[in-house]
């Protein structure tokens, strides 16, 4: 029975007008076809599309932000580097106050240390000056004597 109605389907093709016969099937493979297409982007195009467009928002968002905080971080960066710079400018000036400092109390202290110096020299020198004077009238006081006795024994010779 197969046979029977593909040789009639195959004698009806051959009667109508051939390849480009135009009857119900055209319109009705048309109708189909947006109906096919209509339920593919209600169901496939249209969410497809949405969840791209979303993507899309959100990688544009990330990108935005992304810009926002790097653009933040320069600021901030430079921001640091110029207070760090100002930070280094003040130790160095601290440091140089300090060596100032320090090389001027140096300095007082060995004037001090000098002057302290010049003094215990000078009351040295005092002191051997009184010494030298007290041993020059002692020995003064000694040749006298041992002139006296000097002249007393050639006195007492003569």
């Amino acid at each position: 029975m197969n046979w029977t109605l593909l040789l009639a389907v195959e004698a009806a093709a051959e009667e109508s007008g051939g390849l480009f016969d135009i009857d119900a099937t055209l319109p009705l493979m048309a109708i189909q076809f947006l109906i096919l297409a209509a339920v593919l982007n209600a169901v496939f195009y249209k969410p497809l599309g949405k969840a791209i467009d979303e993507r899309d928002g959100y990688v544009r968002s990330n990108v935005t932000e992304a810009k926002e905080r790097l653009a933040q971080a320069e600021k901030l960066a430079t921001q640091y580097e110029q207070d760090l710079a100002e930070s280094r400018k003040q130790a160095q000036a601290i440091i140089s106050d300090a060596q100032a400092e320090a090389q001027q109390i140096a300095s007082q202290q060995l004037a001090e240390a000098q002057q302290e110096a010049q003094a215990q020299k000078e009351q040295a020198q005092k002191e051997i000056e009184a010494q030298k004077e007290s041993a020059f009238q002692a020995l003064e006081g000694q040749v006298e004597d041992l002139t006296r006795q000097m002249l007393d024994k050639l006195l007492s010779f003569a």
